[in-house]
């Protein structure tokens, strides 16, 4: 299995269409992930290197990591979820025996994931009534409303991220925080 991680990491171990979208989804916040920080880092660069050999700075700059930070965020957001880096209170969940911690872990992930939907529903009602408003970055002079089109997006992904976690837990005999990651701590997790 580490073979097949190491040559593809966007391997699902969920079987048919779930896989597909598992696959999918690990694509996608991997492209949005790279293509943010190296964009980032490229603005970033070119401001200092335009502000201090040419005395100009890119009027441009702030704004676009202001867009690039919002991405990376909600991006990232689905990437922890994958990984079963979520933050995890869990001294109740540690002292069940294992098949209550299994539904437990279910309803964990069910009920994040139907918030994570709720939080997308709710976002796409903020960023419409933004785009109403008709106001325009001022420097790139782009509506308001585009910079945060990456909300939904994030929380639509770790929706559906949490979600295949709770199928994933009603279909495999194991715990897991994630479709690929074992329950455990850091001295006992087994990411497949």
């Amino acid at each position: 299995m580490d073979d097949l991680k190491e040559t593809n990491p966007h391997e699902s171990s969920l079987p048919g269409v779930l896989g597909v979208i598992d696959s999918t989804i690990s694509r996608v916040e991997s492209v949005l992930l790279a293509a943010g920080v190296l964009l980032m880092a490229f603005n970033t660069v070119a401001n200092v290197v335009g502000r201090f050999v040419f005395q100009y700075s890119l009027f441009f700059s702030e704004e676009l990591n202001r867009i690039l930070i919002i991405l990376i965020t909600f991006a990232g957001i689905s990437y922890a979820a994958r990984q079963g880096r979520h933050i995890r209170m869990s001294a109740i969940y540690d002292a069940l025996p294992p098949p209550a911690r299994k539904g437990f872990m279910v309803l964990i992930a069910a009920v994040t994931a139907l918030t994570m939907f709720a939080l997308c529903y709710f976002s796409v009602g903020y960023i419409t009534k933004v785009a109403t408003s008709g106001r325009v970055l001022p420097s790139l002079q782009l509506p308001v409303y585009w910079i945060f089109l990456w909300v939904p997006v994030g929380f639509f992904m770790t929706g559906l991220q949490y979600a295949l976690t709770a199928i994933k837990n009603l279909t495999a005999k194991d715990i897991y925080l994630s479709t690929r990651v074992l329950e455990g701590y850091d001295e006992d997790e087994l990411e497949i």
